[in-house]
């Protein structure tokens, strides 16, 4: 299954990422040839990366809603200028690898602006692993 997330040389996180106040620009590059596994990178830190992927492989019924104020912070006009992206938690395997479906982070592709959200969604697992 091809997925396609876009390289991105830039993006501004709207409000930082929990822990790391002073990091907003950040690179979201691919890491495989299908899109899969994908890096956000810091601009600021090089050091600073995240591994991040689309739901859809591992969780295709996972469709967040996000509020009226992310809409309007990330500047969002059209659901189609939008990528959803799920932070993962590498393991050693495949197996032990976990994504967090509570906090996804959301690109607004036309705008260049992201933001990870916290749904509201108390069913949500911070860790949900990647094979059942």
């Amino acid at each position: 299954m091809i997925v396609a997330v876009p390289d991105i040389p830039s993006i501004e996180l709207v409000h930082p990422l929990p822990g790391f106040p002073d990091m907003r620009r950040f690179a979201l590059v691919q890491l495989d040839d299908e899109g899969v596994l994908c890096q956000l990178r810091s601009l600021e830190d090089p050091s600073l990366r995240f591994l991040v992927m689309p739901p859809v492989p591992f969780f295709p019924d996972y469709a967040p809603e996000v509020g009226d104020d992310v809409v309007e912070d990330l500047q969002i006009d059209s659901a189609e200028d939008v990528i959803v992206l799920l932070v993962l938690n590498a393991g050693d395997t495949l197996d032990t690898t976990t994504a967090n479906l509570m906090a996804p982070v959301v690109v607004n592709t036309a705008t260049l602006r992201a933001s990870q959200v916290i749904l509201d969604d108390p069913t949500l697992p911070l860790a949900a692993p990647l094979v059942a």
